[in-house]
């Protein structure tokens, strides 16, 4: 048995090399192509008017194609994919860009072009996770911060988050983690060419917002009554590199709107993105809470938590204005194996605001019943208070308050 470790250990370390090559495979290309936007005729004009459930018109479907070819060979590209969004009214086409130009350069050219909609660089985002620190032996649910930083069992004497969906737009969860056993509604990905498996970012991120509460192992969830939209955007290269790009997380946004999420979750960041801007756009119009993680290397938290509506929160300040401060710093949650871990990252400091969101979509009530406290934390139990919350240690101690 001793002769074959140095051949696993070896196998182990090829079979990790080879998921960093093709994540860093992977980024390499998706920098180095453009998104196309081709108008879909009005649904009436349609050949086919089931399109808007099937995601395909037959003929007006090869007939965009056909034209997405064209304008390809038109201009030095290659056609590699395409995606319908008829939430947008578009298709997209994902289009290579030879090594010569530049996706931005490409992405203006094509701008006029009449048969185009629009066109952009395809864009890259990264997990807004830090480094892990060392492990506790402490009791997991103490030494949760939200336990002592929100009253975490108090608020769960008023809500839990009972029927409200979330949507986890990030890397893939583990659904059999014994912590997540019947959190998990639905699971998808919508990552091209790499096959879904349990991820470390993303199996954090959904512990935090909806882990099994009172169930003798592990953490409690922020909302541990809420429902888990597993939508796999994000590969992971390693456990602190998790990589998206534009057209995977609109696949995944669509997805959670068709899905009729209540909250989506995006602990991720990056440049500013015009399809994305649109689809958040969308979300918001259906009252959908939409919570981003801020990234601490740019002033205005980073794209999508600085788009209008998006609720920002970062994981220790300074923040951008407006945005929020929630727990994000050594956060014990669930990560793939059956196993828990201590995390920190603003990712996670997301994770929390989009459960408490969850808790307050369950009183029938919206983020803006968030309440701020003097430097941009979060008094969770004022909060659901504002909310409506009747029961409950938060409402026993205003009732005592007020006496």
């Amino acid at each position: 048995m001793m002769r074959r470790l140095p051949r696993i250990v070896l196998l182990l370390a090829l079979l990790c090399i080879g998921s960093v090559a093709r994540a860093t495979d992977d980024e390499r290309s998706a920098a180095h192509q453009v998104l196309v936007m081709l108008h879909l005729p009005a649904a009436h004009y349609r050949p086919d008017a089931g399109y808007a459930g099937g995601y395909g018109d037959g003929l007006g479907r090869a007939s965009r194609r056909s034209v997405a070819t064209r304008i390809a060979r038109e201009h030095g590209l290659t056609l590699v994919g395409d995606w319908p969004m008829p939430l947008l009214g578009v298709d997209c086409y994902v289009l290579d860009v030879p090594a010569a130009a530049t996706p931005e350069r490409v992405a203006a050219e094509l701008e006029h072009d009449t048969r185009i909609a629009w066109a952009q660089p395809m864009h890259v985002y990264r997990a807004q996770a830090g480094a892990a620190p060392a492990r506790h032996d402490d009791p997991l649910y103490a030494s949760q911060p939200a336990a002592a930083e929100w009253h975490l069992a108090d608020l769960h004497a008023a809500a839990t988050g009972r029927n409200v969906r979330v949507a986890v737009i990030d890397s893939g969860v583990d659904t059999h983690h014994p912590d997540l056993a019947g959190q998990i509604g639905r699971s998808e990905s919508y990552v091209d060419g790499s096959p879904a498996a349990p991820e470390h970012h993303g199996t954090a991120v959904a512990g935090i917002i909806a882990a099994r509460a009172d169930n003798g192992i592990g953490i409690a969830g922020v909302a541990p009554g809420a429902r888990v939209l597993a939508l796999r955007a994000c590969r992971e290269a390693s456990a602190d590199k998790t990589l998206c790009t534009s057209l995977s997380l609109a696949k995944a946004l669509q997805g959670a709107i068709d899905e009729r999420a209540d909250v989506i979750n995006l602990s991720l960041s990056g440049p500013d993105d015009r399809l994305l801007a649109e689809l958040l756009d969308a979300a918001l119009a259906r009252r959908i809470g939409i919570v981003g993680a801020v990234d601490a290397t740019r002033a205005d938290g980073g794209f999508p938590a600085s788009h209008r509506g998006v609720i920002a929160v970062g994981a220790a300040p300074p923040l951008p204005a407006g945005a929020w401060l929630a727990p994000g710093r050594d956060v014990p949650t669930t990560v793939p194996g059956g196993r828990w871990e201590f995390v920190s990252g603003s990712s996670y400091a997301s994770a929390h605001v989009a459960g408490l969101v969850a808790l307050l979509r369950e009183l029938g009530a919206s983020a803006a019943a968030l309440v701020r406290q003097p430097g941009g934390g979060i008094d969770a139990c004022a909060s659901l208070l504002q909310a409506g919350a009747t029961h409950g240690a938060c409402a026993d101690e205003a009732l005592l308050s007020r006496r």
